[in-house]
């Protein structure tokens, strides 16, 4: 299910709504879509805090853990890989990197900015797994929780497994 969300080229209704939903966010929504269109990166920086916030794991932990987060729910909330697999950012409620601790996880709320891709492209080091649906659907923190848990249980295990 990777890659879940906004489906279709730049300029489907699906995109289109999950632009809006993250320029939203932005203290300046026309400059985020500019900078979306200018950039050679094709990302915009966004402030977390606003809209949403963004938990911050490994890529040998996030990406099984987004395996066990999609057994447990139809669709999870925005999930970006970012440097070549290295990271995965979760999109959580407003308030969660406040609360949250976890050896090894970087929370990113108020005063943070993220390095956010365009949701209808690929392009440059981030790259999109679950795109955003432009609803405001964010990841519960508690199922997160206990994806991240399971996920590290089954690596420690020996069966993590994940994407490349």
């Amino acid at each position: 299910m990777t890659g879940t969300g906004a489906s279709g080229g730049p300029g489907s209704a699906g995109a289109r709504a999950a632009v809006e939903w993250l320029a939203s966010a932005a203290p300046d929504p026309d400059v985020c879509r500019r900078e979306w269109e200018r950039s050679p990166l094709g990302t915009a920086l966004l402030p977390a805090g606003r809209r949403w916030d963004v938990l911050i794991v490994p890529g040998w932990l996030g990406h099984p853990a987004l395996d066990v987060l999609q057994r447990l729910v139809e669709r999870p909330g925005p999930v970006l890989r970012g440097f070549g697999g290295e990271r995965t950012g979760f999109f959580v409620p407003v308030g969660t990197a406040a609360r949250w601790v976890g050896t090894g996880t970087r929370a990113a709320g108020r005063g943070a900015w993220i390095a956010v891709p365009h949701p209808g492209r690929v392009v440059g080091a981030a790259r999109w797994l679950v795109v955003p649906d432009g609803s405001g659907t964010l990841t519960d923190p508690a199922l997160l929780e206990l994806a991240l848990h399971e996920a590290a249980g089954r690596i420690a295990e020996g069966g993590g497994g994940g994407r490349a």
